[in-house]
């Protein structure tokens, strides 16, 4: 074979790569686009399976174009000259590219598997966008807008709804629409006037995830932007029906929480449909929107983007985050970035019994699990370069004395070879001392609730979470308590729920060491109250509100409908939220003249 000369060798790798990438898209779509056809079927098991399957196919098909490069072109892997021309090569190659933003990141997890260390350069990777997406279109448009004021309210809905096709009956529509309409006229005050641009927009596909299916869209009328949820369910006949209008940001913001699953949903150009999402969502990072559609790899870009654009406009220092120290991660944060770093430690003192393969093991497991909005997503990334005059000195030496295997100075960089990256919540230890220092009763209230709630609903998805002092919990900016500390995390069923046994003599009941057998997956729910909380206010609140968390009985009930393949659906939004089944009452109605009746 002919060698090829410099100019045809760097389009070749170039092409390769987007090969590589397009591949990968392709099959994404795939997935997700079948997403809709599971739903209707009720597929649930294999709504799991995929949700797990998709996870690692970007690293599998990087993989492959790593691998192909190699093998064609093995010059390019020790030729570093050539690299720039690859890169401008690509560049040419996403001209009319429909997800090139996703296509660059794919360019930079090729070469960065090729180059080792050297991809810190810009000229090597793409360091910041070089193609434009603001105002990328497909073939079909991310949204679509309805006019109501052309065919009223109500068949502006049902032209909505239909135009989803989804396969099932509906249980009552006439129903779900008189109560979609009820709940707008209930959230707009009077006077409902109605303006020359009144429209609704709603994005062309439904967002899977679980069992439901979610319609997302916004109202405009004048210079008010509503955004709305609807959640799409099935009954037990596989009928569909409205589940809520969901109006108000706290339940949107919960929908679109990256303590669940990611959706599944079939987008041609990414960017079209994180635009609009940002539109509704504005305090939400463009990094968790594309995350939440499972573009895990294109949010971790962002994130990383943002991080050291963050740096350039800030002068504060990493410390060591605050709260109880862990045994097993050491944690830092920047105080004015709402996020911490975790770096597995070296060694355990005791008495934690595991190592790092059995804690990146646990971490996998919350990343494909369902995380039923109580457990913390987090950010994985590999030889993160940081500037070394940004950490304070004694984070330094505590990185370097605990965790010296993931810790490597370069230059003027700190490099930390593996990292998990988390949003910032408050500890729930913290949380509750601060509100019971301030008085502060409905707090604190709120916060032992919040704690067995999560408990509850992690059981219900079969995770418990093994430690569960409060300061494995924290508090999100939404007043949600999630958990966050995996090391001893597993899953319900492969824990054995025990009620402590009562002692036969004095011997026995004055013995410093349990005087019965104790194996390592025993749990024994009655002890909780007292391992958890001083006696006081907080541990009796947690007996007011979630007693039967410390009954055996109640653990091992969770186990049998888990095993019975009993699957409790978690709902991410408010329970007041939900419509009621049957609820009786004349509709609203939006009258020619555009006022609601």
């Amino acid at each position: 074979m002919t060698p090829l000369d410099d100019d045809a060798l760097c389009a070749a790798v170039a092409r390769t790569i987007l090969d590589g990438f397009d591949r990968h898209y392709r099959l994404f779509r795939e997935v997700s686009a079948q997403a809709k056809s599971r739903f209707e079927r009720g597929d649930w098991e294999g709504v799991r399976a995929a949700s797990v399957g998709r996870i690692p196919m970007y690293d599998q098909r990087v993989a492959e174009a790593v691998s192909a490069i190699a093998e064609r072109y093995p010059r390019t892997t020790f030729d570093l000259a050539l690299w720039p021309r690859v890169k401008l090569a690509f560049i040419g190659l996403l001209h009319e590219h429909r997800q090139p933003e996703c296509a660059e990141t794919f360019y930079n997890s090729v070469a960065c598997r090729v180059l080792r260390r050297t991809y810190y350069h810009n000229d090597f990777i793409f360091w910041r966008p070089a193609v434009s997406t603001e105002h990328l279109v497909g073939d079909e448009p991310a949204f679509r807008s309805w006019y109501p004021g052309a065919r009223g309210l109500r068949r502006c809905i049902e032209g909505i709804l239909a135009s989803f096709r989804l396969s099932n009956p509906w249980a009552n529509l006439p129903r779900d629409v008189r109560l979609v309409l009820r709940a707008i006229r209930d959230y707009l005050p009077p006077p409902r006037e109605i303006h020359p641009n009144f429209q609704i927009q709603v994005l062309g596909s439904l967002f899977f995830r679980n069992k439901a299916a979610y319609l997302v869209g916004r109202i405009i009328n004048g210079n008010r932007e509503i955004p709305f949820v609807v959640p799409i369910l099935r009954d037990e006949r596989g009928r569909l029906y409205l589940d809520a209008l969901l109006l108000h940001r706290e339940d949107i913001a919960q929908v679109f929480s990256l303590a669940h699953a990611y959706f599944m949903v079939d987008v041609e150009v990414p960017s079209a449909t994180v635009r609009f999402l940002k539109q509704l969502m504005p305090p939400q990072p463009r990094a968790e929107l594309y995350t939440l559609i499972g573009l895990q790899k294109q949010g971790k870009t962002l994130f990383y983007r943002d991080l050291h654009e963050h740096l350039t406009h800030s002068t504060d220092r990493f410390v060591t985050a605050p709260g109880q120290r862990g045994m097993v991660m050491q944690v830092f944060t920047l105080p004015s970035f709402h996020y911490v770093f975790k770096v597995i430690r070296d060694w355990f003192a005791p008495p934690k019994d595991t190592d790092r393969g059995r804690i990146e093991a646990k971490y996998l497991l919350v990343k494909q699990h369902d995380r039923v909005g109580r457990l913390a997503d987090t950010l994985e990334y590999s030889d993160v370069a940081f500037p070394i005059d940004r950490f304070d000195p004694a984070l330094i030496d505590e990185l370097s004395r605990l965790c010296p295997s993931s810790v490597e100075r370069d230059g003027a960089r700190l490099v930390i070879k593996h990292l998990y990256i988390e949003r910032r919540m408050v500890p729930l230890d913290l949380y509750l001392a601060a509100a019971l220092r301030d008085g502060d009763t409905a707090r604190v209230e709120h916060g032992v609730r919040e704690y067995g709630d999560a408990i509850r609903e992690l059981a219900s998805a079969n995770i418990f979470p093994g430690d569960l002092l409060l300061k494995n919990f924290g508090v999100t900016r939404h007043g949600r308590v999630v958990f966050y500390d995996y090391d001893e995390i597993c899953y319900l069923t492969e824990c054995r729920f025990r009620r402590l046994p009562r002692p036969r003599h004095l011997d026995e009941e004055m013995a410093a060491e349990p005087w019965f057998s104790v194996g390592p997956n025993d749990v024994f729910p009655e002890e909780l109250p007292r391992f958890v909380f001083a006696a006081g206010t907080v541990r009796d609140l947690f007996y007011a509100f979630h007693r039967d968390l410390t009954d055996a009985a109640w653990w091992q009930e969770q186990q049998r409908k888990i095993t019975a393949g009993v699957d409790e659906q978690v709902f991410p939004y408010s329970a007041s939220a939900r419509f009621p089944r049957e609820r009786p009452g004349a509709p609203a109605a939006w009258d020619q003249q555009g006022t609601v009746q």
